[in-house]
């Protein structure tokens, strides 16, 4: 296996802004999530969906961690969509299918929109484009041919 090249530093600098850019949707996500959480401790089945918002908030704030940290790291950013993509993949379907309790998962039908659920769903989509922007570069940087000068 050959070493990666780094990027130029224009690749650098784009990896840097989009991961200030998804560290900061993740932390709102996290903030939003930790606030609302005692909120939604009634509902439960075997897990109480403020449970469930504390876990989110816990992963958000961990990935904004990871993208601070290591920037140009692929599963970091893979991370990052994951916990995006996520969080606001759940906030669509609760709000538009009453799913029911899934296991141990309580029936978190919820067919209104407020203004903090709002303002998390449009930072989630944000935060999920560019995720998925910085997944993509680092990919590509990872598999970009080497230029040899001879």
């Amino acid at each position: 296996m050959r070493p990666v090249d780094p990027p130029p530093a224009a690749g650098r600098t784009t990896l840097w802004v989009l991961a200030l850019l998804t560290a900061a949707a993740l932390a709102i996500d996290a903030y939003v999530h930790a606030d609302l959480a005692a909120r939604y401790d009634p509902i439960s089945s075997n897990i109480s969906q403020g449970d469930l918002f504390r876990i989110e908030a816990g992963a958000a704030s961990l990935g904004a961690l990871l993208l601070l940290l290591r920037p140009a790291s692929r599963l970091t950013w893979a991370f990052a969509v994951l916990v995006l993509t996520s969080a606001l993949g759940a906030i669509m379907l609760y709000r538009y299918v009453n799913v029911g309790t899934l296991g141990p998962l309580p029936n978190m039908y919820e067919p209104i929109w407020y203004r903090e659920k709002t303002f998390a769903a449009v930072v989630e989509a944000i935060g999920t484009a560019t995720a998925l922007t910085g997944l993509t570069l680092s990919v590509l940087h990872r598999h970009r041919p080497a230029l040899h000068r001879t």
